[in-house]
């Protein structure tokens, strides 16, 4: 695999993984309850368990995206 490939592969995998975390987080946006009451009745959670638990899911996904996705770009980018 080459340079270029290899930066064309992170650059869409953080492209398609950003779209991901903005979907998700507008989906818990604009349907916060409804995603709340199913999973109220699926995990059993109060309402401050399950705020928590979003926000921590999408901070660990929009880090796992910078470190997996954007920092090897980035560095592929300066190599090229």
């Amino acid at each position: 695999m080459t340079v270029a490939q290899l930066t064309d592969f992170f650059g869409w995998c953080s492209l398609i993984n950003i779209i991901l975390l903005s979907l998700a987080a507008l989906g818990l946006l604009l349907a916060k309850q409804r995603v709340i009451d199913i999973h109220q009745r699926w995990f059993h959670l109060d309402k401050e368990q399950l705020d928590a638990r979003y926000f921590d899911y999408l901070a660990k996904y929009k880090l796992a995206i910078v470190m997996f996705n954007l920092v090897p770009y980035l560095a592929l980018q300066i190599m090229a």
